[in-house]
């Protein structure tokens, strides 16, 4: 006799669950369609809750449901050589002009908030002035 004898353990509904999500995934963002709304016509609660997992475990956003989590990790790092240099010399020129225009365009943004302060300033200034001279020439 063994210690572990058969037992009639139920199936794990994570199981079931997960190969549910598994199989929907690798069919994509249409099965995952055409499963909410069979949900919605055989019980609205569970069409629902579908619903609701699709749009927040962002699938329904995704570009490609195929990787879990939407995850883009595959995708080739701005910083990582593409192994032609003339293209990297190329593209770290553009960005670094990009950067130059995006501190200028700030700066320019800047400048234009400080005027405009100091425009309602000086306004402000103005009233406060001619309320005080009237304040004086009524006394």
């Amino acid at each position: 006799m063994t210690t572990a004898s058969h037992s009639s353990i139920a199936p794990n509904p994570v199981g079931w669950l997960a190969k549910a999500e598994h199989w929907l995934d690798n069919k994509g963002k249409p099965a995952w369609i055409i499963a909410t709304v069979l949900a919605f016509i055989l019980f609205w609660p569970l069409g629902l809750a579908l619903l609701a997992y699709m749009i927040w475990g962002k699938k329904m956003f995704c570009s490609s449901t195929r990787s879990h989590g939407c995850s883009f990790s595959n995708r080739r790092s701005i910083n990582q050589s593409s192994g032609n240099s003339a293209f990297d010399a190329y593209r770290e020129d553009t960005l670094r002009r990009l950067e130059d225009e995006q501190k200028n365009f700030e700066n320019f943004l800047q400048r234009l908030r400080d005027a405009r302060d100091k425009a309602e300033f000086d306004q402000f200034m103005d009233e406060r002035e001619k309320i005080a001279k009237n304040l004086s020439d009524e006394a």
